[in-house]
């Protein structure tokens, strides 16, 4: 009998690598869609805090309100986020960060993306414990997480309010995470090619995960203190006046 021969090395070794090619480009790639854009319309979302609660329960209703809903959860956000968040920690654990020896501007970047990620993975899986998994397993409803939020961010110990200091340490490391992964993602995808191009998406990236983190703060703030950092009074008054006024169906 003949000997089946076996794959020879550099085979699998190339196969291994295309894989791995594969995976990055799709974990890059379900990092900015539909993760990144799922981030940013939920930051926008709560953000309707800042204009009373009947706006924020008015802005989660109108979402709860979307035809096939859960289809949209479970292939349009928790599978992608699970993928991303699970190969990210695979990639954050087998990376070799080099900033002992290169202390280079993109070897720190690289860097914080793994450490951001880690820290961004613990934040979204206890945040969706929180209310999600409430919501699906407990019955918790929509309509209370306003309430329930105000009441968790501005719970204190020993004079510390430590689950909103967690949410911004979490909305921080997300914010930096998705605008590093954005400049990052328009390099390996050869949209920006030159250095200048380069510099340039950096300065925007850069700017966006700036605006998004004053997003995702001010909320924090306003959960935790009933105060905010910034907000013209108009727009507080017409918010409240369109989600509290006569015919909205919200509860006084």
């Amino acid at each position: 009998m003949s000997a089946i021969a076996s794959p020879a090395p550099a085979n699998v070794a190339g196969e291994a690598s295309r894989r791995a090619f594969i995976l990055k480009k799709l974990h890059s790639l379900s990092g900015l869609v539909p993760v990144g854009v799922f981030f940013v319309e939920h930051l926008w979302t709560n953000s309707k805090a800042l204009q009373g609660e009947g706006a924020f329960t008015q802005a989660v209703a109108d979402i709860q309100a979307l035809p096939y809903l859960p289809l949209i959860e479970i292939f349009g956000i928790f599978l992608p986020l699970a993928f991303h968040a699970g190969y990210g920690v695979v990639l954050a654990l087998s990376g070799k960060p080099n900033v002992g020896s290169y202390g280079y501007r993109r070897n720190w970047l690289y860097l914080l993306q793994r450490i951001s990620g880690l820290i961004a993975f613990v934040f979204i899986g206890y945040h969706l414990y929180e209310y999600r998994i409430q919501k699906w397993l407990f019955g918790m409803r929509s309509e209370a997480f306003y309430g329930t939020l105000v009441a968790h961010l501005s719970s204190t110990t020993a004079s510390v309010p430590w689950l909103a200091v967690f949410y911004l340490v979490g909305v921080s490391a997300a914010s930096f995470h998705f605008a590093n992964g954005l400049w990052g993602f328009l390099f390996s995808w050869g949209a920006t090619v030159t250095r200048a191009s380069q510099r340039r998406s950096g300065y925007a990236c850069a700017a966006l995960g700036i605006g998004l983190f004053l997003l995702g703060a001010n909320t924090v703030l306003y959960f935790a203190t009933g105060t905010r950092f910034y907000l013209p009074s108009d727009i507080v008054t017409h918010g409240q006046v369109a989600a509290c006024g006569p015919g909205s169906g919200a509860t006084k």
